[in-house]
C-alpha cells in the first residue's frame, strides 16, 4: 500500500515538504534546516501552530498593519 502525502511548510525556513499523513499532530524534523515542529493539516483553523515562526510572522505582520492605519490616521487628523 503506498503512502499518503500532504504539504506543509516548514515553520522555520519555509520550504515545502512532504509529508505522511499519519504523522498529523506528530513532531517531524525539517530535513532541510533540522528544525522540529509538528505536522499539522494547513487547511484547519489550528494553522499555523502557535509555536512557529510562520505565527510569529503573522502576528508582526498585525502588528505593523495596526501601526500603520493608526500612523496614517494621526496624519490624517493633524492635516486637518
Amino acid at each position: 500500500m503506498a503512502a499518503t502525502y500532504y504539504v506543509q511548510e516548514c515553520p522555520t525556513c519555509g520550504r515545502n515538504l512532504q509529508i505522511r499523513v499519519e504523522y498529523l499532530g506528530k513532531r517531524v524534523v525539517c530535513q532541510h534546516c533540522k528544525a522540529k515542529f509538528e505536522a499539522c493539516d494547513p487547511s484547519s483553523a489550528a494553522y499555523p501552530p502557535s509555536e512557529s515562526s510562520l505565527s510569529l510572522l503573522a502576528r508582526a505582520d498585525q502588528l505593523i498593519e495596526s501601526a500603520t492605519r493608526s500612523s496614517l490616521s494621526t496624519i490624517t487628523r493633524s492635516a486637518i
